[in-house]
């Protein structure tokens, strides 16, 4: 078949690799004049399974609620008059008890095992160079109490397969050096499978696969609307015409509601700023080996080869993508404290964008109202992680076979 896939980041390229690997005609279609400029350019780099737990949780509404009053907050909210900020907000609250919490991160953290298989099949084909590290990641804390309490907090994941190891000061130095000198580190949760690398760069050389292999890349093509016949969709309206397809994926992130509301589709996204900084390493003599997770500010580090990827920050503000200097000045300074001599933290580049979530913080895949129109979004602030086996599966459910693992909370809901 011909495919359409509507979205360039890592979710819709990786889409379009596996259905040309299944031997369909792939047309990938992006606003930006390059693959993977808006959440795929910004975000923490870590292939993390071992991060899978849901948002929703029920800590999540006390969360919430301090960010009213309390400017510090990794989760922020502010009100809105946005109905569907609303409506979204009170499908997340239904979420955050402890029995849905725990059914969710299971669910998610088996998504995204299955999709660090499938990342790992297609590194072993392609020629793919993404400043790949795949030295697991360290989840570090400021106490013994809290470590404590992550440690209990991560026996769930454990019980679905994740390795996970214990380690005291000493035993982090071991892993990293420079994190195990740092001041304020008592220990860490250790996941020595989970791995890191730079989402943009990955997705912009497989869309260079894709189209040497007869794919087509539309960079800088605004998508419009859908055209639809019944029940099947028979056209995408752009900015330079009409591109048809046998089938189409929708692979907007945050935007695939926008569009979807225009042909009765109702999907359960919204947009959660994230902040990042890419900071130059340059001459500076110790920056971070791994990537790793500040536990108790909420910030990750990731070393990309010449520098470093700080992220940090979940900011309710509908589609807004604006960003302020001060929004920085939290993870530059927790960043800086650990890593003095890592970077040249005065020359970073600051970046915003946004997430696509869900309330169930896991994607909406599969069909959707229209027989040939398929879904491949919503990731969220792991898309990276689960971007992949997401790509496999919409793959199989287009070729009519059923996927590698259950559908269960993945699926679309009318």
């Amino acid at each position: 078949m011909r495919v359409v896939v509507l979205g360039g980041g890592v979710v819709g390229v990786s889409t379009a690799y596996q259905l040309q690997k299944d031997g369909h005609e792939v047309v990938v279609i992006e606003r930006e004049e390059s693959l993977a400029a808006e959440t795929s350019w910004g975000n923490a780099g870590m292939i993390a399974p071992g991060h899978s737990f849901v948002w929703s949780s029920p800590a999540a509404p006390k969360t919430l609620l301090k960010s009213l009053f309390l400017k510090d907050q990794a989760l922020r909210f502010r009100f809105s008059a946005d109905p569907y900020l609303y409506k979204w907000s009170l499908e997340f609250l239904a979420q955050c008890t402890h029995e849905r919490a725990r059914r969710n991160t299971l669910l998610k953290h088996r998504l995204a095992t299955y999709s660090q298989k499938i990342l790992g099949e297609v590194v072993a084909e392609e020629d793919l160079r993404y400043d790949r590290n795949t030295r697991g990641i360290l989840y570090a804390y400021r106490s013994d109490a809290a470590m404590e309490a992550g440690a209990q907090h991560m026996k769930l994941l454990e019980s679905d397969g994740q390795v996970v190891q214990m380690l005291d000061r000493a035993g982090v130095a071991k892993v990293d050096p420079v994190l195990g000198a740092a001041p304020g580190i008592t220990g860490a949760i250790y996941c020595p499978t989970d791995e890191t690398g730079d989402c943009a760069k990955f997705t912009r050389g497989l869309g260079a696969l894709v189209a040497a292999r007869g794919g087509e890349i539309m960079t800088g093509v605004v998508i419009r609307d859908l055209q639809t016949d019944g029940g099947t969709v028979n056209g995408v309206l752009t900015n330079q015409g009409i591109v048809r397809g046998d089938a189409y994926v929708l692979a907007m992130g945050s935007f695939s509601p926008l569009l979807g509301r225009r042909v009765g589709i109702s999907l359960p996204i919204y947009p959660v700023k994230g902040y990042a900084l890419t900071v130059p390493i340059g001459q500076h003599k110790a920056p971070p080996t791994v990537g790793m997770v500040d536990e108790h500010n909420l910030v990750a580090i990731t070393r990309f080869d010449d520098r470093l990827r700080i992220t940090a920050t979940a900011q309710f503000s509908g589609y807004d993508n604006s960003n302020k200097a001060s929004d920085f000045t939290f993870m530059r300074s927790v960043t800086q404290a650990l890593f003095p001599d890592g970077g040249d933290y005065e020359h970073a580049n600051e970046w915003s964008g946004l997430r696509p979530m869900t309330p169930t913080n896991l994607p909406i895949l599969g069909r959707a109202r229209f027989a040939n129109l398929f879904c491949n979004t919503g990731h969220g602030h792991i898309g990276w992680t689960m971007s992949h086996g997401s790509a496999r599966i919409v793959a199989d459910l287009i070729a009519g076979r059923a996927p590698a693992i259950p559908m269960q909370g993945l699926g679309y809901r009318a």
